[in-house]
């Protein structure tokens, strides 16, 4: 069968436009605070492609480097000051971190209405109980993806591989809210492919270059790819093996050019969200 290929260009290009017609209408700009603590070259180029999507979109973009050796402490107080801020309209805290530091360790101290990307624990405790508030936008973006793919939700059986706070976690409670029935897959579960195969839709998110291939999907499937692993070569690919799912997949989401693009819009749209919360 002829995979078909579930692009976010369009998707992404829709939201941004909305999102920079709502910011000319401020004021003054929506500001977004980009904290970032670490020497990745990775984390570099997304900070910097973060910030010219801000400049697109007429929003003000803060990059503050607290350095590579930050102390929890350090990036506490940054996070903090930054959310008692009233010129700053949203945060967001860049990983990784400094070796020793984990989110958990520091996302409390962003303030739930700038957390434009979710992560703090009472950001997702909101996602949870299902209370208004900022998801991750990671796991949003493939809501919003498979919702412009006219993928329908209610209903159907979603393998999610992948448990993290960033993606697996809250993509769960968002795909349960819009009437899925859901299976929570991860490093641990005895023969992935047994479980995925059985699902109509699979969202890879587990990191892993390469992890679910043909084996894994059921005929006819539709497969979202979460996964931005590093090449050999040092390009991106996903976490599915694309090759040798297409042709049995109905529909699979490209790395890049799938859910990335429609992430970057979605945390600009939560800026533009958070500024007009002033």
């Amino acid at each position: 069968m002829d995979t078909v290929s579930l692009t976010g260009k369009d998707l992404a290009a829709a939201i941004n436009a909305d999102s920079k017609a709502r910011a000319a209408a401020f004021a003054v700009a929506p500001r977004l605070a980009l904290i970032v603590a670490n020497a990745d070259p990775a984390s570099a180029w997304y900070v910097n492609s973060l910030r010219k999507a801000a400049e697109r979109l007429g929003i003000a973009c803060d990059t503050v480097d607290l350095g590579a050796d930050a102390s929890v402490e350090t990036l506490r107080a940054e996070l903090a000051a930054r959310s008692a801020d009233p010129a700053v309209d949203a945060i967001m805290l860049q990983t990784p971190l400094p070796a020793g530091v984990t989110l958990d360790d520091v996302s409390s101290s962003i303030a739930a209405p700038k957390d434009v990307d979710g992560v703090s624990p009472l950001s997702l405790g909101l996602l949870a109980t299902g209370l208004p508030g900022f998801v991750p936008a990671t796991a949003e973006a493939v809501i919003e993806l498979l919702k412009h793919h006219e993928i329908p939700l209610v209903g159907k059986h979603v393998a999610v591989v992948g448990r993290s706070n960033i993606v697996g976690k809250p993509l769960a409670q968002l795909l349960l809210a819009a009437d899925a029935t859901v299976t929570v897959c991860h490093s641990r579960t005895p023969d992935l492919a047994a479980v995925t195969a059985t699902a109509e839709i699979v969202v890879a998110a587990a990191g892993r270059a390469g992890l679910i291939t043909g084996k894994h999907i059921a005929e006819s499937a539709t497969v979202i790819d979460v996964g931005t692993n590093e090449s050999a070569d040092g390009g991106i690919v996903g976490d599915v093996d694309a090759d040798s799912v297409r042709g049995r997949a109905a529909a699979l989401s490209p790395v890049p050019g799938g859910v990335g693009p429609v992430t970057t819009a979605l945390l600009m749209r939560h800026v533009v969200d958070a500024a007009g919360n002033r």
